[in-house]
Protein backbone atom coordinates (compact mmCIF):
# COMPACT_ATOMS: atom_id res chain seq x y z
CA UNK A 1 0.00 0.00 0.00
CA UNK A 2 3.29 2.30 0.94
CA UNK A 3 4.11 1.57 -3.12
CA UNK A 4 0.53 2.57 -4.31
CA UNK A 5 0.94 6.04 -2.16
CA UNK A 6 3.88 6.92 -3.27
CA UNK A 7 3.11 5.98 -7.03
CA UNK A 8 0.15 7.62 -6.37
CA UNK A 9 1.89 10.82 -5.82
CA UNK A 10 4.52 10.66 -8.15
CA UNK A 11 2.00 10.09 -11.13
CA UNK A 12 -0.05 13.29 -9.99
CA UNK A 13 3.10 14.92 -9.48
CA UNK A 14 3.92 14.10 -13.20
CA UNK A 15 1.09 14.86 -14.71
CA UNK A 16 -0.13 17.77 -13.10
CA UNK A 17 2.92 19.70 -12.84
CA UNK A 18 4.01 18.84 -16.72
CA UNK A 19 0.54 19.65 -17.86
CA UNK A 20 0.46 22.89 -16.10
CA UNK A 21 3.85 23.41 -17.45
CA UNK A 22 2.75 22.70 -21.38
CA UNK A 23 -0.28 24.52 -20.97
CA UNK A 24 1.80 27.68 -20.04
CA UNK A 25 4.21 27.05 -22.68
CA UNK A 26 1.26 26.46 -24.52
CA UNK A 27 -0.87 30.09 -24.29
CA UNK A 28 3.04 31.66 -24.33
CA UNK A 29 3.81 30.86 -27.88
CA UNK A 30 0.75 31.18 -29.06
CA UNK A 31 0.95 34.69 -28.27
CA UNK A 32 4.43 35.17 -29.43
CA UNK A 33 2.95 33.32 -32.89
CA UNK A 34 -0.06 35.87 -33.32
CA UNK A 35 1.93 39.21 -32.25
CA UNK A 36 5.78 38.52 -33.96
CA UNK A 37 4.14 37.68 -37.50
CA UNK A 38 3.55 33.80 -37.20
CA UNK A 39 7.14 32.32 -36.82
CA UNK A 40 7.35 28.78 -37.53
CA UNK A 41 9.60 28.04 -34.69
CA UNK A 42 6.79 29.31 -32.69
CA UNK A 43 4.23 26.89 -34.13
CA UNK A 44 6.48 24.03 -33.94
CA UNK A 45 6.67 25.13 -30.35
CA UNK A 46 3.03 25.58 -29.63
CA UNK A 47 2.36 21.85 -31.23
CA UNK A 48 5.12 19.85 -29.03
CA UNK A 49 3.49 21.87 -25.98
CA UNK A 50 0.12 20.29 -27.41
CA UNK A 51 1.70 16.81 -27.98
CA UNK A 52 3.20 16.53 -24.64
CA UNK A 53 -0.31 17.83 -22.87
CA UNK A 54 -2.14 14.83 -24.65
CA UNK A 55 0.32 12.28 -23.95
CA UNK A 56 0.37 13.17 -19.96
CA UNK A 57 -3.39 13.56 -20.09
CA UNK A 58 -3.65 10.42 -21.58
CA UNK A 59 -0.22 7.86 -19.80
CA UNK A 60 -0.83 9.95 -16.49
CA UNK A 61 -4.49 9.66 -15.50
CA UNK A 62 -4.69 6.43 -16.83
CA UNK A 63 -1.81 5.23 -14.59
CA UNK A 64 -2.82 7.70 -11.46
CA UNK A 65 -6.15 5.61 -11.72
CA UNK A 66 -4.76 2.27 -12.10
CA UNK A 67 -2.72 3.27 -9.09
CA UNK A 68 -5.42 3.96 -6.81
CA UNK A 69 -6.90 0.52 -7.71
CA UNK A 70 -10.00 2.08 -9.98
CA UNK A 71 -9.45 -0.79 -12.78
CA UNK A 72 -12.54 -0.51 -14.41
CA UNK A 73 -12.46 3.01 -14.26
CA UNK A 74 -12.65 3.95 -18.19
CA UNK A 75 -14.28 1.27 -19.43
CA UNK A 76 -13.68 -0.59 -23.29
CA UNK A 77 -14.45 2.54 -25.30
CA UNK A 78 -12.27 4.69 -22.63
CA UNK A 79 -9.45 1.81 -22.51
CA UNK A 80 -9.48 2.04 -27.01
CA UNK A 81 -9.26 5.77 -26.52
CA UNK A 82 -6.75 6.29 -23.94
CA UNK A 83 -4.00 3.85 -25.55
CA UNK A 84 -4.70 5.09 -28.77
CA UNK A 85 -4.03 8.80 -27.91
CA UNK A 86 -0.63 7.81 -25.92
CA UNK A 87 0.44 5.84 -28.91
CA UNK A 88 0.11 8.73 -31.28
CA UNK A 89 1.02 11.78 -29.10
CA UNK A 90 4.67 9.32 -28.48
CA UNK A 91 4.43 9.29 -32.08
CA UNK A 92 3.92 12.53 -32.93
CA UNK A 93 6.71 13.73 -29.89
CA UNK A 94 9.32 12.37 -31.92
CA UNK A 95 8.32 13.80 -35.24
CA UNK A 96 7.68 17.22 -33.89
CA UNK A 97 10.87 17.12 -32.05
CA UNK A 98 12.81 15.78 -35.20
CA UNK A 99 11.02 18.86 -37.10
CA UNK A 100 12.33 21.19 -34.50
CA UNK A 101 15.80 20.10 -35.32
CA UNK A 102 15.96 20.37 -38.89
CA UNK A 103 13.86 24.14 -39.12
CA UNK A 104 16.46 25.25 -36.09
CA UNK A 105 19.58 24.21 -38.80
CA UNK A 106 17.59 25.71 -41.64
CA UNK A 107 17.10 29.10 -39.65
CA UNK A 108 21.35 28.99 -38.31
CA UNK A 109 23.06 27.69 -41.51
CA UNK A 110 24.50 30.32 -44.05
CA UNK A 111 21.94 31.35 -46.66
CA UNK A 112 24.37 30.21 -49.20
CA UNK A 113 24.51 27.14 -48.17
CA UNK A 114 22.22 24.09 -49.02
CA UNK A 115 20.43 24.30 -45.65
CA UNK A 116 19.92 27.76 -46.13
CA UNK A 117 18.63 27.18 -49.42
CA UNK A 118 15.75 25.24 -47.45
CA UNK A 119 15.03 28.69 -45.26
CA UNK A 120 11.43 28.78 -44.77
CA UNK A 121 9.15 32.02 -45.29
CA UNK A 122 5.83 30.89 -44.42
CA UNK A 123 4.15 28.52 -41.62
CA UNK A 124 2.36 26.25 -44.78
CA UNK A 125 5.23 24.23 -44.51
CA UNK A 126 5.00 23.50 -41.33
CA UNK A 127 1.15 23.31 -41.36
CA UNK A 128 1.00 20.51 -44.05
CA UNK A 129 3.87 18.50 -42.07
CA UNK A 130 2.34 18.52 -38.60
CA UNK A 131 -0.87 17.80 -40.91
CA UNK A 132 1.11 14.65 -42.56
CA UNK A 133 2.76 13.32 -38.81
CA UNK A 134 -0.88 13.26 -37.38
CA UNK A 135 -2.05 11.35 -40.35
CA UNK A 136 0.82 9.01 -40.44
CA UNK A 137 0.48 8.37 -37.01
CA UNK A 138 -3.21 7.67 -36.80
CA UNK A 139 -2.33 5.32 -39.49
CA UNK A 140 -0.04 3.97 -37.49
CA UNK A 141 -1.36 3.17 -34.60
CA UNK A 142 -4.44 1.95 -35.70
CA UNK A 143 -4.35 -1.14 -34.56
CA UNK A 144 -4.49 -0.57 -31.28
CA UNK A 145 -8.17 0.06 -31.54
CA UNK A 146 -8.82 -3.40 -31.96
CA UNK A 147 -5.92 -4.92 -29.84
CA UNK A 148 -6.96 -3.60 -26.31
CA UNK A 149 -10.18 -4.08 -24.46
CA UNK A 150 -10.89 -2.80 -20.56
CA UNK A 151 -9.26 -4.89 -17.41
CA UNK A 152 -13.06 -5.55 -16.45
CA UNK A 153 -14.41 -7.03 -19.37
CA UNK A 154 -11.80 -9.54 -20.41
CA UNK A 155 -13.14 -12.62 -22.32
CA UNK A 156 -10.10 -13.36 -24.75
CA UNK A 157 -6.58 -14.78 -24.54
CA UNK A 158 -4.48 -12.87 -23.50
CA UNK A 159 -0.56 -11.90 -24.51
CA UNK A 160 -0.24 -9.54 -21.76
CA UNK A 161 -1.56 -6.16 -20.07
CA UNK A 162 -0.80 -3.30 -18.40
CA UNK A 163 -2.22 -1.78 -15.47
CA UNK A 164 -5.48 -0.65 -16.88
CA UNK A 165 -5.84 -2.67 -20.29
CA UNK A 166 -6.08 -6.16 -21.49
CA UNK A 167 -3.76 -6.55 -24.81
CA UNK A 168 -5.59 -9.22 -27.48
CA UNK A 169 -4.23 -11.50 -29.41
CA UNK A 170 -4.14 -10.58 -33.07
CA UNK A 171 -2.55 -11.40 -36.28
CA UNK A 172 0.82 -11.75 -36.04
CA UNK A 173 1.52 -10.92 -39.61
CA UNK A 174 -0.82 -7.47 -39.40
CA UNK A 175 1.11 -6.73 -35.86
CA UNK A 176 4.78 -7.66 -37.84
CA UNK A 177 3.22 -4.77 -40.74
CA UNK A 178 2.85 -2.10 -38.13
CA UNK A 179 5.28 -3.08 -36.05
CA UNK A 180 7.44 -2.33 -39.12
CA UNK A 181 6.00 0.83 -39.64
CA UNK A 182 6.99 2.24 -36.57
CA UNK A 183 10.43 0.94 -36.52
CA UNK A 184 10.92 2.76 -39.91
CA UNK A 185 8.88 6.04 -38.55
CA UNK A 186 11.63 6.15 -35.55
CA UNK A 187 14.20 5.23 -37.97
CA UNK A 188 13.63 8.01 -39.93
CA UNK A 189 12.43 11.19 -37.73
CA UNK A 190 15.74 10.15 -35.34
CA UNK A 191 18.14 10.17 -38.06
CA UNK A 192 16.79 13.16 -39.55
CA UNK A 193 17.29 14.70 -35.95
CA UNK A 194 20.84 12.98 -35.09
CA UNK A 195 21.89 14.23 -38.53
CA UNK A 196 20.70 17.62 -37.88
CA UNK A 197 21.99 17.73 -34.00
CA UNK A 198 25.06 17.08 -35.51
CA UNK A 199 25.29 19.61 -37.99
CA UNK A 200 24.33 21.61 -35.17
CA UNK A 201 27.40 20.64 -32.85
CA UNK A 202 29.61 21.32 -36.11
CA UNK A 203 28.60 24.62 -36.62
CA UNK A 204 28.59 25.74 -32.86
CA UNK A 205 32.07 24.28 -32.82
CA UNK A 206 33.27 26.47 -35.68
CA UNK A 207 31.35 29.42 -34.13
CA UNK A 208 33.48 29.01 -30.42
CA UNK A 209 36.43 28.25 -32.62
CA UNK A 210 35.77 31.62 -34.59
CA UNK A 211 34.73 33.47 -31.75
CA UNK A 212 38.88 32.51 -30.19
CA UNK A 213 40.25 34.00 -32.35
CA UNK A 214 38.19 37.37 -32.66
CA UNK A 215 40.07 40.13 -30.75
CA UNK A 216 37.37 41.33 -29.22
CA UNK A 217 36.08 38.18 -27.97
CA UNK A 218 34.89 39.14 -24.60
CA UNK A 219 32.65 42.02 -26.26
CA UNK A 220 31.30 39.41 -28.94
CA UNK A 221 27.58 38.43 -27.84
CA UNK A 222 26.63 34.97 -29.13
CA UNK A 223 23.59 35.45 -32.18
CA UNK A 224 19.94 34.65 -30.93
CA UNK A 225 20.19 31.86 -33.04
CA UNK A 226 22.88 30.14 -31.92
CA UNK A 227 21.63 30.19 -28.24
CA UNK A 228 18.53 28.85 -29.57
CA UNK A 229 20.46 25.96 -31.09
CA UNK A 230 22.04 25.68 -27.92
CA UNK A 231 18.45 25.36 -26.25
CA UNK A 232 16.83 22.77 -29.24
CA UNK A 233 20.06 21.24 -29.06
CA UNK A 234 19.46 20.42 -24.92
CA UNK A 235 15.73 19.13 -25.76
CA UNK A 236 16.87 16.81 -28.67
CA UNK A 237 19.38 15.33 -25.74
CA UNK A 238 16.77 15.35 -23.26
CA UNK A 239 14.47 13.24 -25.71
CA UNK A 240 17.20 10.80 -27.33
CA UNK A 241 17.86 10.19 -23.18
CA UNK A 242 14.67 9.34 -22.41
CA UNK A 243 13.74 7.39 -25.69
CA UNK A 244 16.76 5.26 -25.83
CA UNK A 245 16.58 4.00 -22.35
CA UNK A 246 13.21 3.75 -22.29
CA UNK A 247 14.00 1.08 -25.54
CA UNK A 248 16.67 -0.61 -23.15
CA UNK A 249 14.37 -0.96 -20.34
CA UNK A 250 11.67 -2.61 -22.90
CA UNK A 251 13.97 -5.02 -24.14
CA UNK A 252 14.89 -6.10 -20.60
CA UNK A 253 11.65 -6.72 -19.75
CA UNK A 254 11.01 -8.46 -23.15
CA UNK A 255 13.64 -10.94 -22.55
CA UNK A 256 13.49 -11.39 -18.37
CA UNK A 257 11.63 -14.48 -17.75
CA UNK A 258 10.62 -12.99 -14.11
CA UNK A 259 7.58 -10.06 -13.87
CA UNK A 260 10.08 -7.24 -12.21
CA UNK A 261 7.52 -4.65 -11.09
CA UNK A 262 9.89 -2.20 -9.98
CA UNK A 263 11.29 -2.06 -13.50
CA UNK A 264 7.60 -2.22 -15.43
CA UNK A 265 7.01 1.06 -13.22
CA UNK A 266 10.21 2.66 -13.79
CA UNK A 267 9.66 2.40 -17.43
CA UNK A 268 5.86 3.87 -17.14
CA UNK A 269 7.79 7.35 -15.35
CA UNK A 270 9.94 7.18 -18.61
CA UNK A 271 7.35 7.32 -20.77
CA UNK A 272 6.35 10.73 -18.88
CA UNK A 273 9.75 12.31 -18.80
CA UNK A 274 10.55 13.72 -21.42
CA UNK A 275 7.06 15.69 -21.66
CA UNK A 276 7.60 16.61 -18.35
CA UNK A 277 10.86 17.58 -18.34
CA UNK A 278 10.78 19.65 -21.96
CA UNK A 279 9.10 22.82 -21.08
CA UNK A 280 10.48 23.72 -17.96
CA UNK A 281 13.70 22.99 -20.16
CA UNK A 282 11.53 25.27 -23.02
CA UNK A 283 10.68 27.68 -19.91
CA UNK A 284 14.67 28.20 -18.13
CA UNK A 285 15.63 29.06 -22.28
CA UNK A 286 12.42 30.97 -23.73
CA UNK A 287 14.25 33.99 -23.81
CA UNK A 288 16.49 32.59 -26.57
CA UNK A 289 14.11 31.16 -28.33
CA UNK A 290 12.29 34.35 -28.72
CA UNK A 291 15.09 36.35 -29.75
CA UNK A 292 15.99 33.62 -32.17
CA UNK A 293 12.44 33.88 -33.82
CA UNK A 294 12.70 38.01 -33.70
CA UNK A 295 15.76 37.41 -36.08
CA UNK A 296 14.41 35.26 -38.75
Amino acid sequence: MVLNISNITIFLLLTGLGTVANISIFVRYICTFVDSGKKAVHLILIHLALTNSILLFSKGIAMTMAALGMRHFFGELGCHITVYLDRVSRGLSICTSSLLTVVQIIIMSPRASCWGRLRLRSTGHVLLSLLFFWILNSVISMNLLLSFRDKGTNTLPLLKNSEYCYFKRENQKINNVFLTLMVLRDAVFQGAMGGASGYMVLLLHKHHQHVLYTQNSKLYRVPPELRAAQSVLLLMLCFLFFYWTDCVVSLYLSSSLKNDSLTIQFQEFLTLGYAFLSPFLMIHRDGHVTECCHAQ
